[in-house]
């Protein structure tokens, strides 16, 4: 009997916890236009806790402390607080009004933005973590065949990052749970492997792998021109455009980077690869593939956001866009094809431990291999994530039922 009792207890306990676990979803809107937004931030205030909306605007949070406010932040639009208490399961509403840039009296640093960009460097130490930390996050990479998905693989990762006065030498990223799916059509299936993977936070932090692009010698490669501030949330930013100006072996990048006006700590980085030269875009872009295709870049685009919290900037997002074409010699016309590798941070530890060398995710190794085929509806059910969207709803469901067959 004691036995038993002590099994209905800890079920009891299970239900218990389950019901104060706290979810909040919704989508998030223009208030003038009504359009859904696509990679908002929303975060839990207090706890941390954060998510992104899907391309369709929408999110979920899920979190095992109450939440009173989300904190909703885009760039272009005004911070918006939404005070979620008492609204139970009810999906929010929320609307983001544009934020006109209105300049006030603001210190001038410099009319140069090739020194503004040099003088945002100098304070990487003075902005950024300056301890380590371990960080949960969730990832997605995806692949389309023209119009259809063909390959959606997820995982919840562990990101440990050394302090930002380090490189990211011993930076690392664990698999703590993912799973995958294919398509089963011989057709469909193109061995093409891309640049990306769970260790692009690690690897295309730019800010703090400053051998990617921040540092003098590269530099010293592009124009730069001071556009028009922008507005990220309620925090006016410098924007500093780059573009190729002395040719090189390699493919350089147009970018943009934000710069928060008061702080002058990086809050923004959009790059895309310069496509003039297709040989070398291709040499940037192609690790491998097949004999006798012919491989065709069109598109490569970097998006990385951070967040600053109590006065310490973060990387909070990264998204990595290919789009390229595909043909074979004795086909007429050309494939195209797009693959999108995302990360966004969903929390952060409380004491940073290094991941060993043998959890970690090697830039060499395949995503696809180090996870399992899709299985459980309910695999995401303690985390947070990037909702699907629903045409990759629809995409994964139809992938399942010819699996299934």
């Amino acid at each position: 009997m004691r036995r038993l009792v002590l099994m209905w207890l800890t079920l009891m306990l299970g239900v218990v916890a389950l019901a104060q676990r706290t979810v909040v979803s919704g989508t998030v809107s223009d208030a003038k236009t009504g359009d859904r937004l696509a990679q908002v931030s929303v975060t839990a205030s207090g706890s941390g806790e954060a998510v992104v909306t899907n391309e369709d605007g929408v999110f979920t949070l899920k979190t095992e402390k109450e939440v009173e406010t989300l904190v909703i932040s885009y760039v272009g639009y005004r911070t918006r607080r939404v005070n979620v208490k008492g609204e139970g399961n009810k999906p929010l509403d929320i609307r983001l009004t544009a934020a006109p840039v209105q300049l006030g009296e603001v210190v001038v640093w410099t009319n140069d933005p090739r020194q503004l960009l040099r003088i945002a460097m100098s304070k990487i130490s003075e902005n950024y973590s300056r301890k380590p930390e371990l960080m949960e996050c969730f990832y997605r990479e995806t692949a389309m065949k023209r119009q259809h998905y063909i390959y959606v693989a997820e995982g919840v990762i562990d990101m440990y990052k050394t302090p930002y006065t380090k490189g990211v030498g011993r930076d690392r990223v664990a698999i703590r749970k993912g799973r995958r799916l294919l398509s089963p059509r011989q057709k469909d299936t193109l061995s093409v492997k891309v640049l990306g993977g769970p260790v692009q936070p690690v690897q295309l932090d730019v800010v703090k792998n400053t051998e990617f692009l921040l540092n003098p010698l590269d530099l010293e490669n592009y124009d730069f021109q001071l556009l028009p501030s922008q507005m990220i949330g309620d925090r006016e930013q410098f924007v500093v455009a780059i573009s190729p100006l002395i040719p090189q072996h390699y493919a350089l990048y147009y970018g943009r980077f934000y710069i928060d006006r008061e702080t002058l700590a990086f809050t923004r980085v959009e790059l895309e690869l310069d496509m003039s030269d297709r040989q070398k875009a291709t040499n940037f872009m192609l690790v491998k593939k097949p004999f006798g295709v012919r491989f065709r870049p069109k598109e490569m685009s970097l998006l990385i956001d951070y967040k600053t919290d109590d006065g310490v900037t973060r990387i909070s997002y990264v998204r990595n866009t290919f789009r390229f074409n595909c043909d074979w010699k004795r086909r007429l016309f050309a494939t195209s094809f797009a693959a999108v590798c995302e990360m966004v941070v969903t929390d952060r530890a409380d004491e940073a431990h290094p991941i060993s060398g043998r959890q970690t995710f090697d830039s060499r190794d395949a995503f696809y291999d180090k996870v399992d085929y899709f299985r459980d509806p309910d695999f995401w059910r303690d985390y947070n994530i990037i909702e699907p969207s629903e045409s990759l709803d629809r995409a994964i469901d139809r992938l399942v039922k010819r699996h299934q067959k």
